[in-house]
């Protein structure tokens, strides 16, 4: 077997996983097949020494480990229809687009070993969270795979498909969230006189610590918080302030209306999303 791994699409999120993928050393550039209808982005993928076409049958025929479908939800069928019509090469059908359910692809893709993937932007510099769903066909090993491709550029994590749309809110629009509050973090170091180059540095850089802080210490957010309080000190000060601006709800209450979103886009009703998911 060539190993070699495909792409449907090779967008910004394509683009991304493709470049960590080789930098890690997971895939040599030459076990890359990708296809675009746009020049430019062939162009680019051909520049990095990767097998570039304006055909999806070229990557259906030549990828035998993985097959990633990477362009947006109205073109997914397109493209399902591109690989079902082709040889089965035996590769695992990847799917990063949103909303498009695993039934959806199952039925468009008879036969086939479908996973479903919600990456997010930070594969750009191989710090993604993705979650990903396995198919009723999909395997042990195809699971292994996945995971091995994409933790190339972050971390992964399997949950039940229902639950991609909580990932979708939570960590797939959540960069979104993170990066608007280092804006207001560094809005407020402005108007406290900072100059607006060193508080967007010193409010990027508090926001990578503290994230490296929970995950290499495994300590609940709130111990963290705690430790940082002292009784009538400036944070608790600040803390005041956020509560009173109902940050936390208003956090929650962005995760929940991305949750829902990604519902609705996957064909559910509000009736349902309120029935089945109190949302």
């Amino acid at each position: 077997m060539a190993h070699n791994i495909g792409f449907i699409g090779t967008g910004m999120m394509a683009s991304a996983l493709i470049d960590g993928i080789i930098a890690k050393g997971v895939r040599t550039p030459s076990q890359v097949w990708c296809s675009d209808i746009w020049g430019p982005s062939r162009d680019a993928a051909a520049a990095k020494g990767y097998n570039a076409s304006d055909k999806n049958a070229d990557v259906c025929a030549n990828s035998d480990d993985a097959i990633f479908i990477a362009v947006k939800p109205n073109c997914v069928m397109g493209a399902c229809k591109d690989i079902a019509d082709g040889a089965d090469t035996g590769a695992v059908i990847v799917s990063i687009a949103a909303g498009v359910t695993l039934e959806t692809l199952e039925k468009a893709l008879p036969g086939r070993r479908v996973v479903r993937v919600m990456p997010n932007t930070p594969c750009l510099v191989g710090e993604s969270a993705s979650g990903f769903a396995m198919g009723s066909l999909a395997t042990g090993e195809d699971k292994a795979l996945v995971k091995s491709l994409l933790d190339a550029v972050g971390v992964s994590v399997e949950v039940k498909e229902d639950l991609l749309n909580a990932v979708t809110g939570v960590s797939g629009s959540g960069p979104a969230y993170v990066f608007q509050f280092i804006e207001a973090l560094s809005d407020g170091g402005v108007r406290a006189g900072l100059p607006r180059n060193v508080a967007t540095m010193l409010a990027a850089q508090t926001v990578k610590g503290a994230a490296e802080m929970v995950l290499k210490t495994g300590t609940h957010p709130g111990q963290l918080k705690d430790q940082v309080t002292s009784p009538g000190g400036t944070t608790i000060a600040g803390v005041e302030a956020l509560e009173k601006g109902g940050f936390r709800a208003t956090t929650i209450s962005a995760v929940t209306a991305a949750t829902k979103r990604s519902m609705q886009l996957g064909g559910a009703s509000d009736e349902e999303i309120a029935n089945k998911y109190g949302l």
